[in-house]
This record gives C-alpha cells, sequence and structure tokens, in this order.
C-alpha cells in the first residue's frame, strides 16, 4: 500500500517517535512560537462579540497555558519540530471553503490569531512487562502506533477574532460534508466531514472526518472550543487509521484555561 496522504501528514505533523514512547523521556520543553497571519474565511455567518481586549492572552500566557507533559497522565506531549512547521505550511484543500479544517489538521490555527502555541500529544499505550517475549514485545510497538495523536493549539484574537474563526470552521464543516481533499506533497486524500458533538466553553463545535486510505476508511476527529479570546482546537488521528475522540486532552487543556 503506497504511503497516503494522511499518512504523510501524520508523520509530518503529530507523531512522536517510537524511542521517544520506549526510552520514556518528556519532550516537552519550551513553547514553539509559531504566528498564523492568514485570513479569517469570509462570509463566515457572525457570533457573538468576545470579552474586551485586556483578556487576550499573549504569547508568553498561551505558552504557559498549553498542554505540558505534567498535565496530563499516560501521555507525552511534544512542540512540533522546524520540520513539522515548515510540512504544515504545504498542506492546502482542493476547496477554498474547507481551508479552516485544513488549517487545524495542519498544525495550524484558523483565522488570524495574534499568537498561538501547538503540542503534538499522544496516548501511551501500557508497554510490555520485563519478561515479556519477543513477540509481546512488537506487538506493544504495533499498539503504540494505533495510539491515537492530538494535534492541540491554542489560539488568541483581538475583538471577534476568536468567533469569527469558531464561525469559520462551523460554516466549513457545513459546506464540506460532501466531502473535499487534503492536499500534501503533491498526493491529494479525500474526505468526508459529518457533525459530532462536543459541549464546552462560550461555544463548541465537532466532526467527525472519514478518509479514503486506498479504499479502506479512516477516522478522525477536529474540536474547536472557544473560551472568550482564545480558540482550542484539537485534531485527533491514529497511524493506524481510526481516532478515538480526544476527551482526556480535551478536558486536561481547559482545565488549564479556566
Amino acid at each position: 500500500m503506497r504511503r497516503t496522504t494522511v499518512r504523510r501528514t501524520a508523520l509530518a505533523a503529530s507523531t512522536l517517535s517510537l524511542a521517544l514512547l520506549v526510552s520514556g523521556c518528556g519532550s516537552e520543553g519550551s513553547a514553539a512560537k509559531e504566528e498564523s497571519k492568514g485570513k479569517t474565511s469570509s462570509g463566515a455567518p457572525t457570533a457573538p462579540a468576545t470579552t474586551s481586549a485586556q483578556n487576550v492572552l499573549s504569547q508568553a500566557e498561551l505558552d504557559k497555558l498549553v498542554l505540558a507533559e505534567a498535565d496530563l497522565k499516560d501521555h507525552k506531549v511534544a512542540k512540533p519540530t522546524q520540520a513539522d512547521l515548515a510540512s504544515s505550511k504545504t498542506v492546502t484543500t482542493d476547496k477554498a471553503a474547507c481551508k479552516p479544517l485544513g488549517d487545524v489538521m495542519a498544525l495550524r490555527a484558523p483565522g488570524s490569531p495574534g499568537a498561538s502555541a501547538t503540542r503534538k500529544v499522544m496516548a501511551v499505550p501500557k508497554g510490555p512487562g520485563a519478561s515479556a517475549s519477543a513477540e509481546e514485545k512488537a506487538k506493544a510497538g504495533l499498539d503504540a502506533l494505533g495510539s491515537t495523536i492530538t494535534a492541540d493549539t491554542l489560539a488568541s484574537y483581538s475583538g471577534r477574532g476568536a468567533a469569527d474563526a469558531l464561525a469559520a470552521l462551523k460554516k466549513a464543516g457545513a459546506d464540506c460534508a460532501g466531502g473535499f481533499s487534503l492536499i500534501a506533497e503533491g498526493d491529494k486524500t479525500a474526505f468526508k466531514v459529518s457533525p459530532a458533538s462536543y459541549t464546552a466553553g462560550d461555544e463548541a463545535v465537532a466532526f467527525t472526518l472519514t478518509a479514503d486510505l486506498d479504499g479502506e476508511p479512516g477516522t478522525s476527529h477536529l474540536v474547536a472550543i472557544r473560551q472568550g479570546t482564545t480558540l482550542a482546537t484539537f485534531y485527533a488521528f491514529s497511524l493506524a487509521g481510526k481516532a478515538e475522540q480526544p476527551k482526556a486532552v480535551i478536558d486536561a487543556q481547559l482545565k488549564k484555561l479556566a
């Protein structure tokens, strides 16, 4: 089976190495200072005004509030590498209306944030015991590849920016329900979008994305939650093809934002 766009994007954007999982060494360090300067999608439905400007989080505040390894048990947390960030800039969608979805899937904050911070979070499966056989150790390695990986991005916006970015995501989910393609390294992977449920913050939106992986279905999840002028977005997938909605990751991030 050829490497699909989903797997290429996954490896480039959010995978923690197997060596990291085996060693148990933490990899979360100082926050990445990537700043998104894209334009808010035009035509997005209006939303209630956000809180006043003095509540807009700075880059330093986002760096402290984004998830760290100490915040979540049984997970590894890492900053995106420079290679991750470079790869994310090349990811596009075949339909302009679907760009907000593609942004979240490629480690980018939607809309026009003033600052953003991203972490890669991987659920760590229980490892084999010291007396495990070679076969059991090999199976544990495969189980690790099937873990859910989540791109967790916090972004702060001035004025109505956070509300507008969430509204653009809602509109993109509706407009792209029939399907769109994520394009990376010249390859296309088709996705269909269906509504999902998540209630939190001032407002939230969630989608389930089903991909065609060389004729096999793959399931990933996108959740976005606005808290005042801050937008938290989560994109969860698995290299094995079927991810779970990352409730533990989302709850830990929202607890830190509260």
